[in-house]
């Protein structure tokens, strides 16, 4: 029996703890009013989120317009620069086209021309 009694102590002493000190913790006004002002920070937050991610938006905008800009600009200078070059490479291809047809009017006059422009390639 004095086993009985002994197992018996043991075991109340092992359960007794957890049942003299669960208590159920009611929700209280604090709580509510401290769950309240958590909620209204992280609003005030995420608005702060908000404005920074239309800045970087704003920001992505700027520099790719800024981008488009100098483009266009390296675009429109190539060809304002390539402008005279080109004109001066067609005035010495028509050049080109009056002087062969020039050396082509000799060579039917003149034998040794004649056979000059055929050894060049040029008739």
């Amino acid at each position: 029996m004095d086993k009985k009694i002994i197992i018996l102590i043991m075991i109340i002493a092992a359960i007794a703890p957890s049942i003299c000190f669960a208590r159920d913790i009611p929700f209280t006004q604090d709580d509510r009013d401290r769950l309240i002002r958590v909620e209204e920070g992280l609003k005030a937050v995420n608005q702060r989120i908000d404005g920074l991610q239309n800045l970087i938006y704003v920001l992505i905008a700027a520099i790719f317009a800024q981008t488009v800009g100098i483009v266009g600009f390296v675009i429109w200078d190539r060809r304002t620069a390539l402008a005279p070059a080109l004109k001066k490479h067609k005035e010495l291809e028509e050049r080109e086209e009056r002087i062969e047809k020039a050396f082509k009017e000799l060579a039917k006059r003149d034998k040794k021309a004649h056979d000059a422009l055929k050894i060049a390639g040029l008739l």
